[in-house]
């Protein structure tokens, strides 16, 4: 771990209080064995069960700005929807830590989107942002759950996050069983490197209200 570490053990207090405090000290938080074990056992269950095809190749940008590219990436995903009983669990999960980093670190922090992915070996996912200052994604804080049970370092997979000048690795984030990882998603470029088995993940963004005359700004 960096200098910059805040990974932090699960008998430390509160795990929003935990999570609010190394993102309000460095911007993001690393974390192991915060998500419940049941939820996380089903999470990672429901997702193996799911048929090879319910995962599609994932693109860049959305809604009109969709596209696929495979020299950036080479994932495929599937969107959580409510209506799943294990989806509305773990929703409800982060409903939770949304409402726990509101009251904390004030950022206004409205709804909430996520996804299964899985990189088949070989997959990766070049540096990028989850989103840029004065863009209209409107995502503020980026989290993903990694459900890998018995990953070894050499089975690749690592997600770097990088300084904002894009050059200073601050992390390299494993991507075991049951850990969260949580930044600002404006602040910390972050790449996939190529795994060299099947990994599978939980990506997602807590967003801001982006509405405009009294709608709603679509999740995605």
């Amino acid at each position: 771990m960096s200098a910059l570490a805040s990974t932090l053990e699960p008998t430390d207090g509160d795990v929003f209080e935990r999570i609010a405090q190394a993102i309000g000290r460095h911007g993001y938080a690393v974390m192991d064995a915060v998500v419940p074990s049941a939820l996380l056992d089903s999470l990672f269950v429901h997702l193996c069960n799911l048929p090879g095809e319910a995962l599609t190749r994932a693109g860049i940008g959305r809604e009109d700005d969709h596209q696929l590219n495979r020299f950036v990436r080479s994932d495929e995903t599937r969107w959580l929807e409510p209506g799943e009983a294990v989806a509305d669990e773990f929703l409800g999960w982060m409903e939770q830590l949304r409402l726990g980093i509101n009251r904390r670190l004030f950022l206004g922090l409205f709804d909430y989107e996520a996804h299964y992915a899985r990189y088949s070996p070989g997959a990766f996912y070049r540096r990028h942002r989850d989103a840029f200052a004065g863009g209209d994604s409107n995502r503020v804080l980026s989290t993903v759950l990694y459900l890998n049970p018995s990953w070894m370092p050499e089975d690749g997979g690592e997600m770097l996050l990088y300084a904002d000048d894009e050059l200073s690795i601050v992390e390299r984030v494993q991507p075991l069983y049951g850990r969260l990882a949580v930044f600002l998603s404006e602040d910390f470029p972050h790449e996939v490197l190529p795994t060299r088995r099947t990994r599978y993940s939980i990506a997602g963004w807590f967003r801001v209200n982006g509405s405009l005359g009294g709608h709603i700004d679509p999740p995605r």
